[in-house]
């Protein structure tokens, strides 16, 4: 109970310096409104996790061209053409994983694992600096689990305590954040009495969400 809380609160307990995780799949499922008072607010010097950057204007991209994001830690971000100018004049420290190595590292971090053995990346660069580990003759990469101070989630439905549900393919990076972030803020689309969510359709549930934005008349589409 007490979750609810308006955007410029819940950005307002993110320092500048923090470290995010922050939902989306090139800005599908993606929490715009706390993006957007991320970029009113101004915090800089931010570590952003994520999957891509999107496009300039669009999602993340808005927090890149405004100069928020420090270092990245992302899998791909060949959409973002501002993105790429800003790592080529070292005004942003880019990390880039692999997408699937990237969703493993979020979950070994949300469960609690020392890491997770992948074979993408052996024999290239990406094993640069890397513990290696042989296992039945085949090599493999030990990929340190991911975790942030704030994970930044986008649900379709939630309820008054905070279990949510996500739509479709937005669903993408969203439940795995939550489970990584130590304090979680979810924004939802639509917010519904508690018991209206049925118990099987819970994606994340209640207790791992810190803080949820309520819906504002102006801000509805």
């Amino acid at each position: 109970m007490g979750k609810t809380c308006n955007v410029e609160e819940a950005v307002g307990c993110i320092p500048e310096g923090a470290t995010l995780m922050i939902g989306g799949f090139m800005g599908v499922g993606t929490p715009r409104r706390l993006i957007d008072e991320l970029v009113r607010q101004g915090r800089r010097g931010l570590t952003v996790i994520a999957n891509d950057t999107a496009r300039p204007g669009i999602g993340i991209g808005r927090m890149i061209s405004a100069g928020l994001v420090k270092r990245l830690i992302t899998s791909h971000i060949g959409t973002n053409p501002e993105t790429q100018r800003q790592m080529l004049a070292h005004e942003i420290d880019v990390e880039l994983v692999p997408q699937g190595t990237l969703a493993e590292r979020i979950r070994a971090g949300g469960y609690g694992l020392g890491g997770v053995l992948s074979p993408t990346g052996v024999g290239t660069v990406v094993e640069d600096d890397k513990q290696t580990l042989e296992i039945d003759g085949r090599l493999f990469l030990v990929e340190r689990p991911l975790r942030a101070e704030f994970a930044l989630i986008n649900a379709w439905r939630a309820d008054h305590i905070g279990n949510l549900t996500y739509a479709l393919t937005a669903r993408n990076f969203n439940p795995l954040m939550a489970m990584a972030g130590g304090v979680v803020i979810a924004e939802s689309k639509e917010i519904v009495p508690t018991g209206v969510i049925p118990p099987d359709d819970v994606m994340t549930p209640s207790v791992i969400v810190d803080r949820l934005i309520g819906r504002e008349r102006n801000n509805e589409r």
